[in-house]
């Protein structure tokens, strides 16, 4: 055991629980999320480094990533974004400070699955990292198709024309939405609850930010805007 690892077994577990692990570097709050969470049922690690953050979820087969944003070592978008370049899924929960330093379109880039503004509701992060495990752990679902787009739910792999296209887990969320209602109009309000799980605080027009980088990525034509009301996700033309 890595002496900057401190693991947090859940005694007697009928199942192999999730595995999650805290990347937080400010000590008191790592360790009362750690002592909430294994009451909760999980095997918690904790670390307080950007660099060790990243070897242990690099190599500890977690099933989610509870990670901090201002880090020693590394920060938590590079620890993030290096954990997507390396092929890792696990779903990531970052924790920001109320200063506003999380950058909306950053996290995007990086490949976060959620994000949480400090001082947060116990609660609340509880329920954000039930949303995200549930969210994964779904059993094998159908491939939604429209037109020339495939959408895998239970891969989470996007294909158009039968390439594969590189989405961060938030645009596949998005994305997925989209497709389960195609060719309907699917409000901003209505992707924010789904994606997001809970009542988003911040600015609805974010998902304009990850529209566009669908767009972007998908080609036009495929998502249209509906003035007033939403988006709408159709065949090709």
């Amino acid at each position: 055991m890595h002496p900057h690892v401190s693991r947090h077994p859940v005694p007697g577990a009928a199942r192999r629980p999730f595995r999650l692990l805290i990347v937080e570097d400010e000590k008191r709050l790592a360790l009362s999320l750690a002592k909430g969470l294994m009451a909760e049922g999980y095997a918690v690690d904790v670390v307080h480094d950007g660099l060790e953050g990243l070897r242990q979820a690099g190599e500890g087969g977690y099933d989610l990533v509870v990670l901090d944003i201002m880090l020693p070592g590394m920060n938590g978008y590079r620890v993030c974004g290096a954990l997507r370049a390396a092929g890792h899924e696990m779903p990531v929960l970052m924790l920001t400070a109320k200063d506003g330093e999380y950058d909306e379109a950053e996290g995007l880039d990086t490949g976060a699955d959620d994000y949480l503004t400090k001082p947060f509701s116990y609660v609340v992060l509880v329920a954000r990292v039930k949303a995200l495990l549930r969210r994964r752990g779904r059993d094998a679902e159908p491939v939604l198709r429209v037109g020339s787009l495939a959408v895998d739910q239970g891969a989470r792999r996007v294909e158009r024309d039968g390439a594969e296209v590189e989405l961060t887990a938030k645009e596949f969320a998005v994305l997925e939405q989209l497709a389960l209602r195609a060719g309907e109009v699917v409000s901003k309000a209505e992707i924010l609850e789904h994606v997001w799980d809970f009542a988003y605080e911040g600015d609805v027009n974010i998902i304009e930010v990850y529209v566009s980088a669908l767009r972007r990525k998908l080609g036009a034509g495929l998502i249209l805007t509906v003035r007033g009301a939403g988006y709408r996700l159709v065949a090709d033309a």
